[in-house]
C-alpha cells in the first residue's frame, strides 16, 4: 500500500480563556497579518493581544471558554479520511491538522506526518479562497518546518468547486425555506475582511470571494437580490468594502430583510457564532432589518466532503506542485496569486 498524508490548514482557536492573548499575540506577529519588520512588529503585536484580549475573551466566553473550530476542523478531517479511504482502497489514508495561531502547530503536525512516512503529502487549506494573510502564510510555516519524506502536491485554492458550491446552495436554501420563504429577503455573502492595501498589491481574495458568491447565486434563482460583502475589520486602514453591517443597514432602508451566507468559512467559529449571530443580528434589530436570518457554515455537509476528497486525489496525481481544485483560474492582474493568471497548473 501506498501512504497518503493530507494536512488540513486552518487558523485555529483559543481551546480556553487563559489561550486568547498568546492566541491574538500570535495571529498579529505574523508577517502576513502586519507587514512591519520583527524589530516593531512583535511588540505591536504585544499591545494589541494585550488591549483586545478582555474583549476577546468575552467573545469566546459566549461560546463556552474556548473557539469550536478544532473540533470542528477534527470532524471534517475524520470525514475526509473516510472519504478518501472508500475512493482509494489501495491507498493508506491519514489526515492531519495543522494550525497557524494554536495549537496544533505546524511543528507538532510535522512530527506526526514524518512518523506516518508518507510517499504523497497533499497540503490542503480550509480557506477555499486563496489569500497571502491565509493560505500563503500556512504553508509557509509548513514548509519552513517539515522535514519528513514524501512527494508534496498542494491544493492553493477551490472558490468554485463544485461540492462546496452545492453546501453552501444547501444551506442557504434550507434557512430560506425554513424561514418561510420570505420574499423581501436580501442574500448578503459574508466574507471576512482584509485591508485594501493587500488586495490592492495583487492578493486575488476579492476576485475568488466573488467568484464564489456568483457560482452559488447561479444556483439559486429564487435568491436573485444578492450582495458581497466584508466582516471583522481591525484597525484604521481602510478594509474592503462594502461593509457586511452597512449592507444590513441598507437592506433595512431598503425594506429588505438579510440572509447571511459566510462565504469563505466553511466551519463554525467567533466570526459567525458571536459576529454575524450576535453582534449583525443586534444591529438588524436596531435598523428593523427583518427577517435576519444566518447560513450555516458547510462543516461536514456530504457534498463539501465530496469535493475536498475530489481536490486531494486530483493533487496527489498531478504533476504541478501547486494548483486550483475546480474550474477557478485567478484573472489577470492578481500577482500574487501563486500561478501564472489564467493558466492552469
Amino acid at each position: 500500500m501506498t501512504r497518503l498524508a493530507v494536512v488540513l490548514f486552518n487558523l485555529g482557536g483559543p481551546d480556553s480563556l487563559k489561550a486568547v492573548k498568546p492566541f491574538l499575540f500570535n495571529l498579529f506577529r505574523d508577517s502576513a497579518i502586519i507587514t512591519l519588520p520583527a524589530v516593531a512588529r512583535y511588540p505591536l503585536a504585544a499591545l494589541i493581544s494585550t488591549t483586545r484580549n478582555r474583549s476577546a475573551q468575552a467573545n469566546y466566553a459566549k461560546m463556552g471558554g474556548a473557539s469550536p473550530l478544532l473540533p470542528e476542523t477534527r470532524a471534517q478531517a475524520q470525514s475526509l479520511q473516510a472519504e478518501l479511504q472508500g475512493r482509494a482502497p489501495d491507498t493508506e489514508v491519514r489526515c492531519f491538522i495543522a494550525m497557524r495561531y494554536w495549537k496544533p502547530f505546524a511543528a507538532e503536525t510535522a512530527r506526526e506526518v514524518a512518523a506516518f512516512a508518507p510517499d504523497k503529502i497533499v497540503l490542503l487549506p480550509l480557506y477555499p479562497q486563496y489569500s497571502t494573510t491565509t493560505t500563503a502564510s500556512s504553508l509557509r510555516d509548513w514548509l519552513s518546518t517539515y522535514q519528513g519524506p514524501g512527494v508534496s502536491r498542494t491544493v492553493c485554492c477551490y472558490p468554485t468547486e463544485h461540492g462546496l458550491v452545492d453546501a453552501q446552495v444547501q444551506a442557504i436554501r434550507k434557512t430560506w425555506q425554513d424561514a418561510g420563504q420570505p420574499a423581501n429577503i436580501r442574500l448578503l455573502f459574508s466574507a471576512h475582511g482584509l485591508p485594501q492595501q493587500v488586495v490592492d498589491a495583487g492578493d486575488p481574495y476579492r476576485a475568488q470571494v466573488e467568484g464564489t458568491a456568483a457560482a452559488i447565486a447561479a444556483a439559486l434563482p429564487e435568491l436573485a437580490d444578492w450582495r458581497v460583502c466584508f466582516q471583522s475589520k481591525v484597525g484604521r486602514l481602510k478594509w474592503l468594502e462594502p461593509a457586511t453591517e452597512e449592507e444590513i443597514r441598507r437592506a433595512a432602508t431598503d425594506g429588505k430583510g438579510a440572509l447571511i451566507a459566510p462565504i469563505a468559512f466553511v466551519s463554525e467559529h467567533v466570526e459567525t457564532l458571536v459576529e454575524l449571530d450576535d453582534d449583525y443580528a443586534k444591529i438588524a434589530r436596531e435598523a428593523g432589518c427583518t427577517p435576519y436570518l444566518r447560513a450555516p457554515t458547510p462543516g461536514v455537509t456530504p457534498s463539501f466532503i465530496e469535493g475536498l476528497a475530489r481536490s486531494v486525489l486530483e493533487a496527489a496525481g498531478r504533476a504541478a506542485v501547486i494548483g486550483p481544485c475546480g474550474p477557478w483560474r485567478c484573472p489577470a492582474g492578481h500577482a500574487k496569486c501563486p500561478l501564472r493568471p489564467g493558466e492552469a497548473a
